[in-house]
């Protein structure tokens, strides 16, 4: 696109990831935000929410009024509550401004799915056929500067399946083996106040929520099952554990052995990673016996992935870690709108993981 600024607004611009668009956006060289939306703190300097933005951010937050936004804005990020897009989503809305959903409004292709897992009625599903699911690097042929409406996956969700997606699209593992066994910090739960999520319940612990019944699991099956050719079934378990940011996932899944009965060696595997990942720039694939960890992924949009063959039991062992934050929710809403407007696509997206 031509070199000017694109103009951004930000529902639900006071909630973790919302905050975190701002933090990306303010390094972004052809990004504006205009709009911060926030309907709990309308009238109030964005910077007394957020400290970290004292003298960096001078405006206030604003409503949530998507109809006044559309006129003013090139494209709005909706970090909000599950139920909220599709509640207001219009046509005459598309028409104007282009939509980057960070909720699960337009992931799920099915309305079924999505309203026996999300336990809401779809109020919009005219839109799910166009919706694009924003998963880049497999899906990034989707996303032009024709695009509307992309609905930016979950962070568990894209650990998951970018850990999986090219073993199960070459062939070499049963997807329907597949266990995914999955860690988040405590920033993945939003910053509503919740009695599980305080200092003195998550400290000192972890544990497992969610078990068979999380809503992310369809939509790791959903996309597998596109690149299988067949319905995947998973088991998916989330645990807590007592840090800001970070999502770790251990998967495992029975190999498919090949000619005579062997099974896929570590070349081969890894030549399957390299195929649908070795030019990707935010996908690091990790030295033979490097195991991932969430502290080197900190606050970089970057995932990193690693796996170990195990021969004894046939199968193996899968493992993907990216910031809840960045990957799986804010950074990847860039990397979208970067692709949106025809930009490079790691555009105010290079900065390095944060350590310690």
């Amino acid at each position: 696109m031509e070199n000017r600024q694109i103009r951004v607004g930000i529902i639900g611009a006071t909630g973790y990831a919302g905050s975190e668009i701002v933090r990306l956006l303010l390094g972004h060289p052809q990004a504006q935000i205009i709009w911060y939306g926030s309907r709990s703190y309308i009238d109030q300097k964005f910077a007394s929410v957020y400290g970290n933005f004292f003298k960096l951010v001078e405006d206030v937050c604003r409503d949530d009024r998507l109809e006044e936004l559309a006129k003013e804005a090139d494209v709005i990020f909706t970090a909000t509550p599950q139920g909220f897009l599709a509640g207001v989503l219009t046509e005459d809305l598309l028409r104007q401004v282009k939509i980057v959903d960070l909720s699960a409004d337009f992931r799920l292709k099915d309305v079924s799915v999505y309203e026996a897992w999300y336990k809401i009625e779809h109020k919009s599903p005219e839109f799910l056929p166009e919706a694009v699911y924003g998963l880049c690097e497999i899906n990034r042929g989707q996303i032009t500067p024709d695009t509307r409406l992309v609905a930016n996956p979950g962070c568990y969700t894209t650990c998951s399946i970018l850990t999986a997606y090219p073993l199960v699209r070459e062939g070499l593992i049963d997807p329907n083996t597949l266990i995914v066994d999955a860690k988040s910090g405590t920033s993945g739960a939003g910053r509503g106040a919740k009695v599980p999520n305080l200092f003195c319940e998550v400290n000192e612990s972890i544990k497992a929520y969610g078990v068979a019944t999380h809503r992310h699991t369809p939509e790791i099956e959903e996309q597998p099952t596109y690149a299988a050719g067949r319905e995947v079934t998973i088991n998916f378990t989330p645990h807590l554990v007592p840090m800001n940011r970070g999502i770790l996932v251990t998967a495992y899944a029975s190999l498919v052995p090949g000619p005579e009965g062997k099974l896929p060696s570590y070349e081969e595997i890894r030549a399957a990673y390299e195929k649908y990942y070795g030019k990707e720039f935010f996908i690091r694939l990790l030295d033979r016996g490097v195991c991932p960890e969430t502290r080197f992924v900190e606050g970089s949009n970057f995932v990193d992935i690693g796996f170990v063959i195990d021969e004894r039991t046939k199968r193996v062992i899968l493992m993907g870690a990216l910031d809840n934050l960045v990957k799986g929710a804010a950074g990847q809403a860039v990397q979208n709108m970067n692709l949106l407007f025809g930009l490079p696509e790691n555009t105010g997206l290079c900065m390095p993981p944060v350590f310690p």
